[in-house]
């Protein structure tokens, strides 16, 4: 199906492109980075903006920049940029580890970790990750700028706390320590497929037990949170299966499920089980 109707506009700079969303009407006008949920969306009429606004000619919004401790990305950064680490520590392993399982190629080589965010999509790598690690995000209008912390940007499936007039410029992922572990798992029916379930564990290793432990899921609810009970009991626990279990059951107990014509409840719990579990076992690779 071919898309509806739009007037394309090519932005060469920020603050252009800020003004073109300020101009029209609340979601006439729609920010085009990689296009790669944007444009199914618009194809199967799910979306109608009667403006679409390119910034991928922007100067400088690809950059992946560290800086002041943190991973400093901008809005056209593409996933594909992640696939060898960004920084030599723990924090551009973990990175390249997630990237690995973010749609194919072609999907990877366009879609951006800021598109990624701004869909939040449920079942989103990016959305996990950025949670998981606390990012701010940068939010910006015409003539305004704000910064979001990730647990306040995601709201719920496919929502988020941008208003209709602001763009997300970019997000600074803060490093982990150099003593960090993580985990990453994630299960779909076919690869490339939105997850049916993904985890994200990360600890540091102190005196041979865990600490500062963080666990993030996607696709089980309708946005992803760290899961305090089940990172309760990971913290001052010898890595190992014990407490790997009682996580993964933690976990599996306190989400509130999402559930579709395929998957009922039930089946999300054990999903979501399995894999913060096997994520828990990764880290110990």
């Amino acid at each position: 199906m071919k898309v509806a109707a739009f007037t394309y506009h090519a932005a060469t700079s920020k603050q252009e492109a800020l003004e073109l969303l300020a101009r029209y009407e609340p979601e006439d006008a729609r920010i085009l980075a990689g296009g790669q949920s944007l444009i199914p969306m618009m194809a199967f009429r799910l979306a109608r903006p009667g403006h679409l606004i390119d910034i991928n000619r922007i100067p400088g919004l690809n950059d992946i920049v560290l800086r002041d401790g943190a991973i400093h990305i901008g809005a056209t950064a593409r996933h594909a940029a992640f696939e060898r680490p960004v920084e030599p520590g723990p924090t551009g392993r973990l990175l390249a580890d997630v990237v690995a399982s973010i749609g194919h190629a072609p999907i990877r080589s366009r879609g951006t970790f800021c598109g990624s965010l701004a869909n939040a999509d449920p079942a989103s790598e990016w959305c996990m990750t950025a949670t998981a690690l606390g990012a701010r995000l940068r939010v910006e209008k015409a003539g305004a700028a704000r910064e979001v912390a990730a647990a306040d940007f995601f709201l719920g499936i496919m929502t988020t706390a941008l208003d209709a007039d602001e763009m997300l410029t970019g997000l600074a992922l803060p490093q982990l320590p150099a003593d960090s572990r993580h985990g990453f798992y994630e299960t779909s029916r076919r690869a490339g497929d939105f997850a049916l379930g993904a985890a994200l564990a990360i600890y540091r290793l102190q005196d041979g037990r865990m600490q500062e432990a963080r666990i993030v899921l996607a696709g089980a609810e309708p946005h992803p949170r760290r899961l305090a009970e089940a990172e309760a009991c990971l913290n001052g626990e010898m890595p190992g299966e014990a407490a790997f279990k009682a996580a993964a059951e933690a976990a599996a107990a306190a989400i509130d499920p999402l559930t579709d014509g395929q998957v009922d409840a039930e089946l999300r719990c054990d999903i979501a089980r399995a894999v913060c579990h096997r994520a828990l076992l990764r880290s110990l690779a």
